[in-house]
């Protein structure tokens, strides 16, 4: 077996004699075939191949076998984003009148797909803490639950999910535990090794980590057994009338029937799928993700040390730190370094952080995290303002917290940019 580091480099793609050494884009939504026939076996899922690049696409599917490989998975798809990526990954096993116990400290994105827009569709959610107890987790579950879901580190409040326990949680329960791995990258954590049956990721972040692309990914471990729960999984153990009654667990077994039937129904269906000029953008990140991260952990822990010493700081919340409420169970799933964002709590409420925003000179305002370049947010004030008070504080986000992704530049300069920002501020 390759080693993570080999892997971000050649993983995925292998060429032959005299084929192109980096992936090539394959720039075309269609494919050209001798008979109809050859054609037919496509659509009836008989046959292995491309035939139009809204389902599958030979550069992306490089890509993601990558990114599976990286994560440890059996099966993966790109989507064209991560809210894409964490829709799908839910919705592909579950329906109306069905329901899913989540995290409360998830990305507000995530939130709200979950709490208002699939409410729409008839899909029920709860949120708990991440710090719950196994009791109440089990509390949470109902006869219709079909799904667990957690961020390994929650953005922006940087929880560390005890992945292992809500793991045992879902399988007795009979449902998959499915884990968003943005933050930690499978350089720092495979959830998978932990008990979670699917992983997700925002590829946008980290793995591209140079701002230019967007994206997501769908790894599946092919761990979980579909079939032992028939019932609460028709979708993939019953005869899907859409392919001529194909039933995806027995043609594709555990390992491939997930990944499967959300390309060949979801992806068909809504189309979110990442372009081909993406994905070939996404594995240039990849090549260097076993580089980059680790030195965006060094700047972060850096950073975070100078700011818990700093007498405007009410609090900074970075799990490497000893003290940290989450620092003995980093050591756990993160011993290697957790990620390069730091959030922190300034004195004087949220008119100091939006003041001490408008002070830096190297942090740049911004939606994004995870980039080459740092970056820094007012949570409450932008991708969580969707929420209520009560629901900031179960998510982590407080009126002054201040999220900021640390890049690659100089840790001294941007230590040195945060004590002018807090000095003027």
């Amino acid at each position: 077996m390759k080693r993570i580091e080999t892997l971000c480099v050649q993983g995925g793609y292998t060429p032959g004699n005299g084929e192109p050494r980096q992936i090539p884009i394959i720039q075309s939504t269609t494919f050209k075939y001798d008979t109809g026939e050859d054609m037919a076996k496509l659509f009836d899922l008989e046959a292995d191949g491309y035939f139009y690049s809204r389902l599958q696409n030979p550069t992306c599917d490089a890509v993601a076998a990558k990114i599976c490989e990286l994560e440890g998975g059996s099966s993966a798809m790109l989507t064209g984003s991560g809210q894409a990526a964490n829709f799908y990954a839910v919705f592909n096993i579950v329906s109306a009148g069905d329901h899913v116990v989540a995290s409360s400290a998830i990305y507000g994105g995530s939130y709200n797909l979950f709490a208002v827009t699939m409410k729409k569709m008839g899909i029920d959610f709860t949120f708990v803490s991440p710090d719950c107890t196994r009791a109440e987790l089990d509390a949470a579950f109902r006869p219709e639950t079909k799904a667990v879901f957690g961020e390994t580190i929650a953005n922006p409040a940087l929880t560390v999910l005890d992945i292992e326990m809500f793991a045992k949680a879902a399988h007795a329960h009979g449902v998959p535990l499915i884990v968003d791995n943005t933050f930690a990258t499978p350089i720092n954590c495979r959830p998978i090794e932990w008990g979670a049956d699917i992983v997700t990721h925002s590829t946008t972040k980290y793995m591209d980590g140079h701002g230019a692309t967007l994206g997501g990914c769908i790894v599946d471990s092919g761990r979980f057994d579909w079939t032992r729960y028939p019932e609460k999984f028709p979708g993939l153990t019953t005869p899907d009338d859409s392919y001529h009654g194909v039933i995806y667990t027995e043609r594709f077994g555990i390992e491939k029937a997930f990944i499967t039937k959300a390309t060949s129904q979801l992806m068909r269906d809504f189309g979110s799928v990442q372009s081909p000029q993406n994905a070939f953008m996404l594995n240039l990140g990849l090549e260097s993700l076993h580089v980059r991260v680790p030195r965006h952990c060094e700047n972060a822990r850096a950073v975070a040390e100078f700011l818990s010493k700093h007498p405007k700081i009410l609090h900074v919340n970075y799990c490497d730190l000893p003290g940290d409420k989450y620092h003995d169970r980093a050591l756990k799933y993160l011993p290697n370094g957790s990620c390069g964002v730091v959030s922190f709590r300034i004195k004087g409420g949220r008119e100091a952080a939006e003041a001490f925003m408008r002070a830096l000179r190297v942090a740049s305002i911004e939606t994004h995290v995870a980039d080459a370049r740092t970056c820094c947010l007012h949570p409450a004030g932008t991708t969580h303002r969707q929420m209520n008070d009560d629901e900031l504080a179960a998510a982590g986000v407080w009126p002054d917290l201040v999220r900021l992704s640390c890049g690659l530049e100089s840790s001294k300069d941007l230590i040195e940019d945060l004590a002018q920002a807090l000095e003027n501020a």
